[in-house]
């Protein structure tokens, strides 16, 4: 039995991954804040057959990371792939930035991963088989910032070194690491990509979005190597999207 954990994943990018693996054939457990959420997305995948376990999880604070891993090891045994997927944004001028939402950006893009990524490596350090696989979700603003998003940008920046170091530690206990960077997918926190966002040059202009099934196959693809091969960087972005060259 392959285990799969996905954080955030009773919405956008990490519901879609999450039908994915189970389609794939994995027992999957779903992290996220919103019980009703991950109810919807548990019966999707009872309907295919696969078997699913919603935890209702902060990924931000310890403790409630910790009973969500409890719970996998109690009630699945193992883990093979953990997808650090939630995540939140906060828009605002640096100078008009709060503490309170740098806080909650960082707690949940970059603290949590940690915080799962660190009771992932306990797990899989000591399960048999060994190892297994860790994907963060970036974003093309771990490169690439955006204006009046440094909490965000900062964030995704932490989230490239928190893989590197995954990756290096991993190599000891068979624990493959690799992050992939998303341009525009329809999730709740770009829906204002398409229909107008600021530009580096002060202008405000629609952006084009790519189909939620083209992050699916590429987290698909990654997940999809044996541990002796790992994707380190991923990045997937709509084609004409102001990224190369911003603007």
């Amino acid at each position: 039995m392959k285990v799969a954990a996905v954080t955030g994943a009773g919405t956008g990018i990490g519901r879609a991954v999450s039908l994915m693996l189970a389609s794939e054939g994995y027992s999957v457990v779903l992290a996220g804040r919103t019980a009703a959420a991950l109810d919807a997305v548990d019966a999707e995948i009872r309907r295919l057959g696969r078997r699913s376990l919603p935890v209702v999880t902060d990924v931000s604070d310890a403790d409630s990371v910790a009973r969500l891993f409890e719970r996998i090891r109690a009630e699945l045994g193992r883990l093979d792939l953990l997808f650090n997927n939630a995540g939140t944004a906060a828009r605002a001028p640096i100078e008009d930035l709060s503490p309170a939402d740098w806080q909650a950006v960082i707690g949940a893009n970059l603290t949590g991963p940690f915080l799962c990524t660190r009771e992932a490596f306990r797990l899989m350090k000591e399960q048999e088989p060994r190892g297994g696989r860790i994907i963060n979700n970036g974003s093309i603003s771990a490169t690439t910032p955006r204006p009046h998003s440094a909490a965000y940008t900062a964030s995704k920046h932490g989230v490239t070194g928190l893989t590197k170091s995954t990756a290096l530690e991993g190599r000891a206990y068979d624990i493959a690491c690799g992050q992939i960077d998303i341009g525009n997918a329809p999730t709740a926190i770009a829906t204002h990509l398409a229909s107008g966002t600021l530009q580096a040059n002060g202008t405000v202009m629609g952006e084009p979005m790519l189909e939620m099934s083209n992050v699916v196959d590429a987290v698909r693809y990654m997940a999809s190597l044996p541990l002796t091969a790992n994707v380190l960087s991923l990045t997937v972005m709509a084609t004409k999207m102001p990224f190369v060259g911003r603007g």
